[in-house]
C-alpha cells in the first residue's frame, strides 16, 4: 500500500514538488517510517515514532500546505487503498487518512 502510494506522489507534479523539492525527502528512510506509521494506525504496532505534525508545520512554513494538496493527497491515497483492498482495514485506512488530513491543515493553520 506505501509503497504504490508513493509511486503515484512521484507521478503527481504538485505532490513531487512538495515531496522532493520543498521536503529533500529522501524515499530510502522516509518509506520505512510511513511503514511503521500506517502499520501503528492499522494494525495496532507500535514500531512508528515521530512527530508528523511538527513536521508538516516546518513545510507549510516553508511552502504553504493548500487544501488542493491535502484534496489531492486523499484522492490519491483513497483510490491506491480502494485499487488494492476492500473491506473494513481499507475502509479504516481511508477514514484514518481523511481525518489525519482534517487535523493536519487544522494544524498547520493555527
Amino acid at each position: 500500500m506505501v509503497d504504490s502510494f508513493y509511486e503515484k506522489v512521484r507521478e503527481e507534479d504538485q505532490l513531487r514538488f512538495v515531496f522532493e523539492t520543498i521536503s529533500s525527502i529522501n524515499w530510502e528512510s522516509h518509506l520505512p517510517k510511513m511503514y511503521s506509521f500506517w502499520e501503528s494506525i492499522l494494525l495496532n504496532g507500535h514500531s512508528y515514532s515521530g512527530n508528523p505534525m511538527q513536521v508538516h508545520k516546518d513545510i507549510h512554513h516553508k511552502h504553504p500546505l493548500e487544501k488542493q494538496l491535502f484534496d489531492q493527497w486523499i484522492t490519491l491515497f483513497t483510490s491506491n487503498v480502494k485499487q488494492q483492498f476492500e473491506g473494513p482495514k481499507a475502509e479504516m485506512a481511508i477514514s484514518r487518512a481523511e481525518n489525519i488530513a482534517r487535523i493536519m491543515q487544522h494544524v498547520i493553520n493555527t
